[in-house]
């Protein structure tokens, strides 16, 4: 008759166990880094295809309208119909019918864009302004939540990016429905050369008690502390300053005149011509405020 033999385990001991958790704990430690940055490149991926589709709107728009580019704040005298440029872009990112409840109905109903009523469940409130817009807010910028910016959370969508108030804006045009701004250039006509000025930045959705909201009206209404442009020359600040490159703590630290990135030591921007870059944090500021002004006939230096 055979005899069965069963072996015996021997069970891990302590300091065994404790040294496999120790090799986990060091290769988690060593991956997650690694993983962050893959998470990191993809997001600033997305917000670099945010901005290259807003830029190239911008010249879809002045293909439809005679080479003009829209302006940083329209309103039309007699029905308060107020909008910014990224309003007015809305049907160049695909945006289209949202674009048609917020100007169709305000001519009818003498209401303002961003109060239009809009389909049921499509924002709290099925307003206008409540709607947000994956396209206009960057998967990087720390004070978005849910589509908002922190201080406005279900009253207005939040944006992440800001046109060029020197580009888009700066001619005033006062009317009986209040101010509009408009620009002085058509993409033909830009002095500087499409190449060589700026015309979109990022800029954080919360910024201290401000923010930058994608369908706030702008002229005469704060466009400085919450319109959706950057270097608003009339209203003062230090807007002609180099970008905010994370500005810490965002509550406090930052100037919603200016550029503001959540990306580590870059800020992406759209040129004229449609194309993106980053901007590197060691920017001078006379290289930075060549770059934003569209007709001072100075070439762009090296550290550009």
């Amino acid at each position: 008759m055979l005899r069965l033999r069963f072996l015996s385990r021997r069970a891990f001991t302590l300091i065994e166990l404790l040294v496999v958790i120790a090799i986990i704990a060091i290769l988690i430690g060593l991956l997650l880094p690694a993983v962050q940055k893959v998470r990191e490149a993809a997001s600033r991926m997305k917000c670099s295809n945010n901005i290259k589709q807003l830029s190239l709107a911008v010249h879809n728009y002045a293909s439809t309208y005679q080479d003009k580019i829209p302006s940083a704040c329209i309103r039309q005298a007699g029905i308060g119909n107020t909008r910014n440029m990224l309003s007015t872009l809305l049907p160049y990112i695909e945006q289209d019918a949202l674009f048609k409840y917020g100007t169709t109905s305000a001519l009818s109903s003498n209401n303002t864009f961003w109060d239009q009523s809009v389909p049921a469940g499509s924002a709290p409130g099925n307003i206008m302004r409540a709607v947000t817009l994956k396209p206009y807010q960057c998967p990087s910028d720390p004070t978005v939540t849910n589509g908002y910016p922190l201080n406005q959370v279900n009253s207005w969508g939040a944006t992440s990016y800001a046109g060029n108030f020197l580009m888009f804006g700066l001619t005033a045009f006062s009317d009986t429905a209040g101010r509009s701004w408009v620009s002085r250039f058509t993409v033909a006509n830009i002095p500087d050369g499409t190449s060589n000025v700026v015309g979109f930045a990022e800029r954080y959705a919360t910024c201290g008690g401000n923010g930058n909201l994608w369908s706030w009206p702008g002229g005469d209404w704060d466009p400085g502390q919450w319109g959706v442009t950057f270097a608003n020359s009339p209203w003062g600040g230090n807007w002609n300053q180099v970008p905010l490159y994370q500005p810490n703590p965002y509550n406090t630290q930052c100037d919603p005149r200016r550029a503001s990135t959540p990306h580590t030591g870059t800020c992406l921007v759209g040129m004229m011509d449609g194309s993106v870059r980053g901007v590197s944090a060691s920017v001078s500021q006379t290289t930075w405020l060549y770059a934003i002004t569209p007709d001072d006939g100075n070439v762009l230096p090296s550290n550009w």
